[in-house]
C-alpha cells in the first residue's frame, strides 16, 4: 500500500472523522478518548504536532501528547534492536560532548566543541572518526603528532580518556534512561524476543548503560554490539547485519528503535523495520523512510508505543 501523508492537528484530524462520510467508512469505532482504524487508512502516516507517524493499528488519543499507537497483534519481532546515544540516554549534548571538552581540556588542546558544533558532528559516526574529521577540517593540534599512524594512535588515546570520563558520569546516574526504554526492554525480554544494543559508541561506555541504568538482571540478557566490531559504521548497515546473524534471527523480522537519520539509514539497509524516538539533536532531521516517528517511547499513561505496536509493523497488510 502507498503510503499517504497528512498533516493535521488533532482536534481537525477528530474534526475530519466526523465531517467526511468517506473517513465514517474507514473507523470502525470513535469514542472520546479512543480512535479505531481499519485497512483503508492502515500505512497511512499522519503528523501529530509536526511528527508524522504511521497508522498501523490502533491509534489512542493522549490529550497532552496527541496520538498513541497500540496494537492487538499477535506477531512479534525475532528481535528488538537498540541504538544507544539518544535512544536509551540522551547523552549527547550533556554527556559525550562534555566528556570530549573535559579530555580537550585535560590535554592542553586548545578546544572546545559547542553545542551547535557538537550537533554537527554528529552527523558523523563514531567518536574517533569525528575528532579525526574536525581535526582535518580545522588543523591538528600543536600538541599532536605529525603522521597519519601516530595520529590514529594519538585518537585513540583521546577517545580512551573521553570514554572513562563519560562512564563516570553514568556510574554516578547523571543522565537518567529515556521514558518508557525499561518498558519496553521488559516486554520484549518477557515475550522471548531477543534484544540487543547496536552503537557506534564505544563498547565500554555503551556497557555501561545497559549495566547501571537497566540494571544487571536486564544486562545479562542483552546482547551489546559497539564500536569497532565492524569495519564501517552507520549509516552503514553492518552492525545491524551482524547482530541479526549473530542473534541467528532473520533481518525481516528485527525491529530497530534509532534517534537519527545515520541510524535510520543503516537500519532500513539492513532490511529492518525501524521506529524513531527523536532526541534533541535529532528532531528536525528527515525521517521520511522511518516505519514510525515519535518524541519517545513513553510510560503509560503517557505511552507512545509498546511491543504490539512493533510486531504490527511486520505484518504485511501493514506494510506502507
Amino acid at each position: 500500500m502507498a503510503s499517504t501523508t497528512l498533516s493535521l492537528s488533532l482536534a481537525a484530524f477528530a474534526s475530519s472523522i466526523s465531517s467526511s462520510s468517506q473517513t465514517k467508512n474507514s473507523i470502525s469505532t470513535f469514542k472520546s478518548h479512543e480512535i479505531k482504524l481499519n485497512n483503508l487508512l492502515l500505512g497511512t502516516k499522519i503528523c501529530v504536532n509536526k511528527t508524522p507517524i504511521t497508522i498501523k493499528s490502533m491509534a489512542k488519543r493522549s490529550a497532552s501528547t496527541g496520538i498513541t499507537c497500540l496494537a492487538s497483534s499477535s506477531v512479534l519481532p525475532s528481535a528488538l534492536l537498540f541504538d544507544c546515544d539518544g535512544v536509551l540516554v540522551d547523552t549527547e549534548k550533556d554527556g559525550h560532548r562534555i566528556s570530549f571538552n573535559d579530555t580537550f581540556n585535560e590535554k592542553e588542546l586548545g578546544v572546545t566543541w559547542d553545542v551547535d558544533l557538537y550537533g554537527e558532528l554528529l552527523k558523523i559516526g563514531g567518536g574517533k572518526e569525528r575528532m579525526t574529521a574536525y581535526f582535518n577540517k580545522t588543523g591538528w593540534p600543536d600538541k599532536a603528532p605529525k603522521s597519519d599512524e601516530e595520529r590514529k594512535e594519538f585518537i585513540a588515546s583521546l577517545h580512551k580518556r573521553k570514554t572513562e570520563l563519560f562512564m563516570a558520569l553514568i556510574e554516578k546516574k547523571l543522565l537518567p534512561l529515556r521514558p518508557g526504554v525499561a518498558k519496553l526492554v521488559d516486554q520484549a525480554l518477557g515475550n522471548g524476543v531477543k534484544v540487543a544494543v547496536c552503537s557506534t559508541s564505544n563498547e565500554k561506555a555503551v556497557s555501561a548503560i545497559v549495566s547501571f541504568l537497566l540494571g544487571p538482571e536486564r544486562a545479562e540478557k542483552i546482547k551489546i554490539f559497539a564500536g569497532d566490531v565492524v569495519p564501517r559504521k552507520k549509516p552503514d548497515p553492518a552492525i545491524y547485519t551482524l547482530a541479526a546473524t549473530t542473534l541467528s534471527v532473520d533481518p525481516s523480522s528485527c525491529v530497530v528503535v534509532e534517534d537519527s537519520a545515520i541510524g535510520l539509514a543503516a537500519a532500513k539497509a539492513a532490511g529492518m523495520k525501524c521506529i524513531v524516538t527523536k532526541s534533541g539533536y535529532t528532531a528536525e532531521e528527515d525521517f521520511l523512510n522511518a516505519d514510525a516517528v515519535f518524541d519517545c517511547i513513553g510510560d503509560p499513561p503517557e505511552e507512545r508505543f509498546d511491543l504490539a505496536f512493533c510486531g504490527s509493523l511486520l505484518e504485511k497488510q501493514y506494510v506502507s
